[in-house]
């Protein structure tokens, strides 16, 4: 029985679009953003994690960024072809996009100025880490602490996803409830990496949760053509002043191992923390150490700042 506060979803404007976000933990408690990764709704941040967080002492803000879920969804850009992606990595010729990720970056910022947060703790998980860095290196008084979870420096020598991880990324999206929730029950067993039972058996309610919240197939395309468009960060996070956490998984398909070693080794005075046997997911059996972590990092920040 959890004893803290908790809101129901709302909307709010922010940056120009419209974002939905959820509150968990008690209102004058440091305030701690959750932000999720590609084409991921805020609810695979899971209630339980959220509350495990809140119960730590922080006020936990998660929310839809833009083209996911709840918030607004744009329009522009066309499916990614792999033949742009060839251009990217050969020829350098970058992909062309409808917004990046300092949009993305500023409607993070936008939803703290809705909800009168002057500076948070920023948690980003893949596409939110590269978020959370980026707001990091351009409204850096907006962050009391960084923590990148399984993302990267956009660093273009870092190896690639594997090929199982790369071609469910560029695979067709799924065009009935069905075919949804076997792609997703499929999809995160492949970035989970392993046999997680405890997950296995919430997929389907995880999967329920996203298609009934909405789901924007082309949203997922730009939030890639954003990635792809904004570059490499690695130089630009030498500037980054953030007390910094790196938390990887030794055995992520998606954003190989190397790119969380590269985020922390670009960020002065940064920490690693390499979790054996984690894919590009967070298991629940992971979960106590990957909280501990942030609960520690972030309440290091706090003190250190105080």
């Amino acid at each position: 029985m959890s004893t803290f506060a908790h809101q129901p979803p709302q909307t709010t404007r922010a940056n120009g679009i419209d974002i939905c976000y959820e509150i968990f933990g008690d209102a004058n408690a440091d305030p701690m953003l959750l932000i999720m990764g590609l084409g991921a709704q805020m609810v695979l941040w899971d209630d339980p994690f959220c509350e495990q967080l809140a119960a730590r002492g922080f006020r936990v803000i998660r929310f839809d960024n833009r083209d996911i879920g709840q918030s607004s969804k744009l329009s522009g850009g066309k499916r990614l072809t792999p033949m742009e992606l060839l251009k990217l990595r050969f020829l350098k010729i970058p992909v062309a996009a409808p917004y990046r990720l300092r949009d993305m970056a500023q409607d993070t910022t936008g939803l703290m100025d809705a909800l009168g947060i002057k500076s948070a703790h920023l948690v980003g998980a893949s596409m939110g880490g590269m978020i959370a860095q980026e707001i990091a290196i351009s409204f850096p008084q907006r962050l009391r602490s960084l923590t990148s979870i399984m993302s990267t420096t956009g660093n273009p020598r870092i190896p690639p996803p594997t090929r199982a991880a790369a071609a469910l990324l560029m695979a067709p999206p799924p065009t009935t409830r069905d075919e949804y929730l076997a792609r997703f029950a499929q999809t995160w067993k492949m970035l989970r990496v392993g046999s997680f039972p405890q997950d296995e058996a919430l997929d389907r309610a995880r999967g329920e949760r996203c298609f009934e919240r909405g789901l924007n197939p082309a949203g997922v395309g730009r939030q890639l053509r954003a990635i792809l468009a904004s570059g490499s960060r690695k130089e630009r996070l030498h500037t980054v002043t953030a007390p910094t956490l790196v938390i990887h998984g030794t055995v992520d398909p998606l954003v190989h191992p190397a790119g969380g070693r590269d985020t922390a080794a670009s960020i002065p005075g940064a920490k690693l923390l390499m979790i054996e046997g984690m894919g590009h997911a967070l298991p629940i059996p992971m979960w106590p150490e990957i909280i501990d972590a942030i609960d520690k990092h972030a309440h290091g920040a706090s003190a250190k700042a105080a």
